[in-house]
Parts: C-alpha cells; sequence; structure tokens
C-alpha cells in the first residue's frame, strides 16, 4: 500500500468530501459554458490543495497540465468530481475504483431523472460503487460547497461564514433558489450538499454524517429540502441527534398531495395522509417544518440576528410608522408571542429622547423623524431597565428627512453590542439600496417585511420539543399480550379485543357477545341496563343500521337482533354498557419504513367528516400526549363547557402513551381504532375497539 493509499484509508467519507486533501476532475475543460469548464474554475479558485485535471485530449486547462486518462493519476485521491457525459460515467468509476479513490460526486443529468433506460444505468452505477466501497453522490447534482472549495458548476456561489448554515437539498435548482434570496439579505452558509437523484446518497444520508462529525464550532442551523422519505428511520435519528446536541433543522418536505384516497380498514388508515406522516416525522424529530423557500430564507435571517436562541417570547418593537408596527403586533399574537407594556420608569426615559407627539409605549413610535441616535437610546435604555424583553424588532423606512446610513450603523451597532437581540425591518429597499448592500457587507442580515418577522419568531418559539417515551406502565402486562396475539392475523375478534384492552390496562364497559338467537335470553340475566346493541362484522357499523341505542329490555335486545341479522357480513352483536358523555377517537395505523402513526381526535361518527385530529409517531410520553390532546380544535369540549363534565385529559394522555407502547412491543399489529372512547372525567372507556394483526 502506498503512502497516498494509506492516508486515504485513515479518512472518513466525511473528511473527503468536506476537505479533501485531493480532488480529481473528470472532464475538465477550457469551455466554462460546459460543466467540465465551469466546475474546472469554480474549483481551481477555492481550492488550496493537489488538484488533478482529467481531459481526454490531455490539453492544458487555463495552463495547467491535463491527464489524458485516468489510469495515469496517482493512487488515493480522495474526491472525484465527474462532468462527462452519461454513457462514458460507468467506465470511469470502474477505472477511479482501480486507482483507491472512494468518493464520487457525478454531475452530469441522463439517469433515473429521464426514462427507464436512465434508471437501469444508474442501478448500474450504484451497484457498481456498493461492490466497489465506492460513496456516490448524483448523479444529477450541481455539486457541493464547503469552507474548503467550491465544488459547484451552476448557479450562486454563496458567501461563507464558519458556523453559519448548512443546507442539505435533494434540488440543486432549489438551493439556488434558497441562496439567491438569502443573498439579498446578507445570508451566508457554512456547507451546501446537492443530492440530486440520490441514488445511493441522500438527505438522510447527509444529515447522518452533519450528526456524527459534528462539533461545537460547527454550523448550528441545519436546512434540508426532501422530495422524498426514502430512509424516515435514519433521518429521525440523526435529526432528533443534531436537536439534542443544540442545533436547529428547518425543512421543506414537498410533494404531499393526494392524487384520490387511499384504501384503509380504519378510520385512522383513511385519514392519515402522507402530509400527516411526514408532519408526524418532522415533528419527532424537531425539525420546523416551512412551505417555501422564503420561510427557509426568514427563519436563517431571524436566527442569525438572535444568535440561534429560539426561546423569544416577549418583543419591543420601534417603528417610524403606526401601520407597520400594528401589523407584527397582530402577528406576534397570533403566534402566541406578546408585545408587553413597559415599565412606567422605562416609558418615561424613552419619552427624554423622542419628539413631542411620539409614543413611548411599546410600540414605541418615533415617528417618521426616526434617527439613529433615538434607536440606539431606547435599545440602551430597555437593556438598562432591564425589562423582561427577549427581543428588539426596530422597523424603519426612508422618509428622506435624515441620513439613513446614520439609521442603519446604529443598527449594526446595537446587534453588535445590545444584550437584548436586534431584529433590523429595512422596508425601503428601492431609496436605500445601496445602504443596504454596505449593511450586507460589514455581515447583518434584515428583514424587509414586519409580519414576516412575527411568522418567523412564532415559528420557532412553538418549534416542536423533543420528548422521550415513557418508561414503566402500570397494569400493562406485556407477557400477556404477547400471549393473547400470538398466531393472529386479520382482523380480531371482539373477545380477543376485551383481553387485549384489559391486559394493555384500557377501561371498557361490559360487554358481552352473541352469536345466536338461543343464547339472548340466558345472556339477558347478566346484562346492566340500558345497553347498545352493535352489530359485529361490517367496519363502519353506523353506516349500515348495525347500531342501536338505549335498549333496555330483552324484547328490545331480540328486536335488535331480528334487524341485524339481515345486514350483509353479520355474525353476531355486540351488547354493551351504555356509556354517556364526550366522544374521541385513538387510533393507530403502521406506516413502512416510519413504524406506528398515533392519531387523536373528536370521535364518533362524524370522525371522519369534521377531521378534528393530530397526529405524531410512536412511542410517546405523558407531555408530547397531552400536547397532542390540546392541539385540536374541540379541546375545550373535553374540557367541559356549560355546565357539562369534560374528560380526564392526563387520563387520555395515558390512553395514548398505552396505544402507543402497545403497536411498538407488537409490530404486528397493523392499525387500530378506539372509536369511541367515551365517558366522563375518570370514567373513560373504550366503547368500541377494531385491531387488525
Amino acid at each position: 500500500m502506498t503512502a497516498a493509499t494509506a492516508a486515504t484509508c485513515t479518512r472518513t467519507t466525511f473528511d473527503r468530501i468536506i476537505s479533501p486533501d485531493s480532488i480529481v476532475i473528470v472532464g475538465a475543460s477550457n469551455n466554462k459554458s460546459k460543466p467540465g469548464g465551469s466546475i474546472t474554475r469554480n474549483v481551481r479558485s477555492s481550492f488550496t490543495g493537489e488538484l488533478y485535471l482529467v481531459n481526454q485530449n490531455g490539453e492544458q486547462i487555463d495552463g495547467k497540465p491535463s491527464y489524458a486518462q485516468i489510469e495515469d493519476l496517482p493512487d488515493g485521491i480522495d474526491l472525484a468530481i465527474i462532468a462527462i457525459p452519461a454513457k462514458g460515467v460507468y467506465q470511469q468509476i470502474q477505472k477511479l475504483s482501480s486507482k483507491n479513490c472512494k468518493t464520487v460526486i457525478v454531475l452530469t443529468a441522463g439517469f433515473g431523472e429521464t426514462d427507464e433506460k436512465g434508471k437501469a444505468e444508474e442501478k448500474r452505477l450504484v451497484e457498481l460503487a456498493e461492490q466497489e466501497g465506492i460513496t456516490l453522490i448524483g448523479p444529477n447534482v450541481v455539486g457541493i460547497v464547503s469552507p474548503n472549495y467550491y465544488g459547484k458548476f451552476a448557479g450562486i456561489l454563496p458567501k461563507l461564514k464558519k458556523g453559519s448554515i448548512d443546507v442539505v437539498s435533494a434540488s440543486g435548482a432549489t438551493i439556488d433558489y434558497v441562496m439567491e434570496q438569502a443573498d439579498v439579505r446578507g445570508l451566508r452558509f457554512e456547507s451546501v450538499f446537492s443530492c440530486g437523484n440520490s441514488a445511493q446518497v441522500g438527505v438522510e444520508d447527509v444529515v447522518e454524517m452533519l450528526d456524527q462529525h459534528y462539533s461545537e464550532n460547527d454550523a448550528k442551523v441545519k436546512i434540508i429540502y426532501m422530495e422524498g422519505v426514502k430512509k424516515p428511520a435514519k433521518l429521525l435519528k440523526h435529526a432528533r441527534s443534531l436537536t439534542k446536541k443544540g442545533c436547529i433543522l428547518v425543512g421543506i418536505k414537498s410533494g404531499v398531495s393526494e392524487q384520490g384516497s387511499r384504501a384503509a380498514a380504519s378510520h385512522t388508515g383513511a385519514m392519515a395522509t402522507s402530509d400527516t406522516i411526514v408532519q408526524a416525522l418532522f415533528d419527532k424529530a424537531g425539525i420546523i417544518r416551512v412551505r417555501s423557500k422564503y420561510e427557509l430564507v426568514e427563519i436563517g435571517c431571524a436566527l442569525d440576528a438572535l444568535k440561534n436562541r429560539t426561546d423569544i417570547r416577549k418583543v419591543c418593537i420601534i417603528t417610524d410608522a403606526g401601520g407597520p408596527a400594528v401589523m407584527l403586533t397582530d402577528e406576534l399574537n397570533k403566534c402566541g408571542l406578546t408585545v408587553p407594556p413597559l415599565r412606567e420608569s422605562t416609558r418615561r426615559k424613552i419619552a427624554e429622547c423622542l419628539p413631542t407627539f411620539a409614543s413611548p409605549v411599546n410600540p414605541v413610535d418615533c415617528l417618521p423623524t426616526q434617527t439613529g441616535q433615538q434607536i440606539a437610546t431606547i435599545i440602551k435604555v430597555l437593556s438598562e431597565e432591564q425589562e423582561d424583553i427577549d427581543a428588539v424588532a426596530v422597523l424603519t423606512g426612508n422618509s428622506m428627512l435624515s441620513d439613513k446610513w446614520d439609521t442603519y450603523s446604529e443598527i449594526i451597532k446595537a446587534m453588535d453590542e445590545s444584550p437584548i437581540p436586534v431584529l433590523p425591518v429595512l422596508s425601503s429597499v428601492s431609496t436605500t439600496q445601496p445602504l443596504l448592500e454596505k449593511f450586507k457587507e460589514l455581515g447583518k442580515t434584515y428583514f424587509v417585511d414586519e409580519v414576516k418577522v412575527g411568522t418567523a419568531l412564532g415559528q420557532l418559539r412553538n418549534r416542536m420539543r423533543l420528548y422521550e417515551p415513557e418508561r414503566e406502565l402500570a397494569n400493562y402486562d406485556r407477557k400477556r399480550l404477547a400471549q393473547i396475539l400470538e398466531g393472529l392475523k386479520g382482523v380480531i375478534p371482539p373477545v380477543t379485543c376485551d383481553q387485549l384492552l384489559d391486559a394493555a390496562g384500557f377501561k371498557r364497559p361490559q360487554s358481552l357477545v352473541i352469536r345466536s338467537i338461543a343464547e339472548i335470553h340466558d345472556l339477558a340475566q347478566d346484562i346492566q341496563w340500558p345497553v347498545v346493541v352493535k352489530v359485529i362484522g361490517p367496519l363502519h357499523k353506523s353506516d349500515v343500521g348495525g347500531v342501536m341505542l338505549d335498549v333496555r329490555t330483552e324484547a328490545a335486545l331480540q328486536d335488535a337482533w331480528d334487524k341485524m341479522s339481515n345486514i350483509e357480513g353479520f355474525d353476531g352483536v355486540l351488547v354493551q354498557q351504555m356509556i354517556s358523555g364526550t366522544e374521541v377517537i385513538l387510533g393507530a395505523k403502521k406506516e413502512e419504513g416510519y413504524g406506528h402513526l398515533v392519531m387523536f381526535g373528536l370521535g364518533g361518527i362524524f370522525t371522519e367528516v369534521l377531521k378534528d385530529s393530530q397526529f405524531a409517531l410512536a412511542p410517546l410520553g405523558l407531555d408530547e400526549s397531552e400536547g397532542l390532546i390540546r392541539r385540536i380544535r374541540a379541546v375545550k369540549l373535553l374540557e367541559g363547557v356549560r355546565g357539562q363534565k369534560g374528560m380526564s385529559i392526563p387520563l387520555l394522555a395515558d390512553y395514548l402513551i398505552r396505544l402507543s407502547r402497545l403497536v411498538c412491543d407488537f409490530p404486528q399489529i397493523s392499525e387500530v381504532d378506539f372509536n369511541p372512547v367515551k365517558g366522563q372525567a375518570e370514567g373513560l372507556f373504550v366503547v368500541d375497539c377494531r385491531i387488525i394483526v
């Protein structure tokens, strides 16, 4: 083994991608309008390590000699970037492998994104890479940017800043659109990863690498754009890990609209769309989910100004106009943040630096004559008075009545020196455009719209916390549950459902199963009247007339049997003690790759009509379960209204935890519906249960 080969073996894949000691560009060119020429120019302008160029003609590239073939290269080059036509890529990767180059970025398009032939060729590339122990990024990528080199052949080359933002995207174009918007606002990045077709290495794999190699000096903010979640368990594990390490993850998952209805055997299954599954995954992972590239930039700017704080609740607004301050206040309140009144002593000191008709309350209105010195004084007063303020939003336009750079320079000084984070909203983007460029050159970001500031602060403040699952559950008999479920398949019979509910620690009403008319008289002696009678067999009992309420006598029970025996799929009746109170639904559905999605919502016959439900990935913790319950729109009904008793939310949360433990312990369970769970206060019963194994 050569010295170069030995050195390569000691470096990780992440090292070779982010900070390679050596790079070879296969397809290097003098033609800057071609990928090979563009990538050569960009890498040469930024990379200080050993650079090798391969050009089939062996010509000089911008005065630098090139190699005519890979065979002439030294062994153990860290990273290869391929920019040649698709038909030649496979052979070149073979040759790179023989030279012990184990990390390859394929810029070339014309593979899986085109047609079946392209997909087949892409599959061949992956099989070759895995056979040879090569890490393959792409194909069809714009490249990678790191603090060590610009390995990107098209689009904007972003300004970089250590410790700022990492971007991981399935789409190269989307990366460029985000960075274009970010550049306008002064936002900078640490590294940018384009995964292209993600044939072998996808967004989830890059997140894994960022987690495994994370250090305190790395970027705290990670922006993610995904078009498909191929490895949800991997994303969940490493996004949660990064979040626990203090990182803030913000993501977009596109392609979540539903075309047609999903076939499902339960209410939960029918309501669990791909969008709810992705949302549950992001929530569990601690990823702030947004819908557009603009939101990514807004949150990035907010985190930059806040120095990555997310615990913002109370905001002071300094403005030169009333309207923008009102709109920001409205948005902050809508998002659960406040614009609190200032103390009398604070207002008095602020008033001393303002003109007569200005307002020293919060929002502080300086009028169009607002100056930089006024802004500086107000922020200083807020700090000295130790007002309970988490951030200051400074809203300023260009009235042409003062030197605007004086204002901007004081804002910059406050952003650097104030113990209270300062968020600048600089709305006059036309008349102060040269000043904004200067603002950015000094390393600062800014906002142009006050409402977007409020939205971004709300998204940061309200981001989902990470919860740990409950470990100990009283009256949960895992051994007994395993015995009951052993060998079962399909829809579990009502009697077995009752056994499962008992073993898992759920309350249920008294119930009896009647399979023949001859059983009615004897069983009627043990019934606590009144009862509910439900047909056994059909899925949606109410739809086929398979539910009768308030049955009070044996004769009425006989009549119910006679009517229900004519229903298609009839297999007897279930007789249950009648329970009064509010109805909710608890459910779970297994999603391939994700685990079980747990649902809570308003229950009964209107479950799918009202769709007042929330979802989370199992397993669940107590606070997580209570949060799930309190996020439904009808939570006031559960708490009790107009003298009616409500439902015990802690007990409902306990039921959700038990359900999540059940499906995690026994992953063969595919769908569960407890609909309804019904009752008042602590008297909550699983009235109807459907479990499919």
